[in-house]
């Protein structure tokens, strides 16, 4: 059985909309399937739109968290909850196209573990929020080395796949990296974004800005590693700056004045302030992990049988 595991935040025009159209796409297919719905702190009518849905279509499932925890935490809760033999992950609002499914389903049956979904396209976005989104997507690939510009959290994995991720004890998971991390017999799908036919997206260029900052420190330890290339950086200025004093001092040609002494404290200062704040980023994330809170909580549950987190 395929489990479809949805996230939704703001979601309540989407949810009917989403289980119609993939009920009518899996069920003329001929593919059996569940869908889990995961209402991640909605404000709106969401979770009332899934339990609706769980009423008009028994293979509909509900999780709905006890407040707003995250795209990620929602996506692993959905996995937690699925009982399929391979499960898909994709957004409700119907841009990543359900068609692609049954290609998914299909080399999955052939025996692939992993298949993801690539972006050929984007849709239709500003100018603006698409080069932030590139921008950031190209921050992130150099930071967690793999390639992260058409990657997307459209993905369909297998049981065993699944099962590695949910075993993964860390509290701050970034999905899109983690899947392509475990490995297992992987192929790929493009498919072209859609435009939405209801809401609005819920990323702007503020949120990616935090998407990447989180996401990188979760899963890399790069911008560390810069602070270390900063200081080396600053010290050879140092010394180079160094000679050329030492030379003028003893040649009677010494600067005059405070301009080079201001200009290294402010560039040093900068530099070690920066450095404190990606530092105690890090610190702030292994305290995170050190207390164990749980990644989510669940508030309610409607349709299907399943185990509490």
């Amino acid at each position: 059985m395929l489990s479809v595991v949805l996230p939704a935040y703001n979601e309540e025009k989407m949810i009917q909309k989403a289980a119609d159209t993939l009920d009518r796409i899996l069920g003329d297919a001929e593919i059996p399937y569940e869908l889990v719905f995961v209402n991640d702190g909605s404000k709106d009518g969401t979770w009332a739109a899934i339990e609706a849905a769980a009423k008009k279509n028994p293979h509909v499932t509900g999780v709905c968290f006890s407040r707003n925890f995250g795209k990620e935490s929602a996506m692993f809760a959905g996995l937690a909850s699925a009982s399929g033999e391979c499960c898909a992950v994709m957004d409700c609002d119907l841009q990543h196209p359900p068609e692609t499914l049954i290609e998914m389903y299909h080399l999955w049956e052939e025996g692939y573990e992993v298949i993801e979904g690539v972006k050929h396209s984007r849709g239709k976005e500003s100018a603006l929020h698409r080069a932030s989104a590139g921008l950031f997507y190209k921050i992130i690939s150099r930071a967690v080395k793999i390639d992260m510009t058409r990657a997307s959290d459209f993905k369909l994995l297998d049981r065993k796949a699944v099962d590695a991720l949910l075993a993964m004890p860390e509290r701050n998971l970034f999905f899109r990296a983690l899947s392509s991390w475990i490995g297992y017999r992987t192929t790929q799908v493009e498919f072209d974004v859609r435009e939405r036919t209801e809401g609005e997206s819920k990323w702007s260029t503020m949120s990616l800005i935090k998407y990447a900052v989180k996401n990188i420190v979760s899963f890399s330890t790069v911008p560390m590693q810069c602070v270390t290339v900063a200081g080396v950086f600053v010290f050879l200025l140092a010394v180079i700056l160094g000679i050329e004093s030492l030379v003028r001092y003893f040649t009677g040609r010494a600067v005059e004045g405070f301009t080079t002494v201001i200009l290294l404290i402010l560039i040093i200062g900068s530099i070690i302030m920066i450095s404190l704040g990606i530092i105690g980023y890090y610190i702030a994330k292994i305290y995170e992990e050190v207390k164990g809170r749980p990644r989510y909580l669940i508030s309610k549950k409607i349709g299907g049988t399943h185990q509490e987190k």
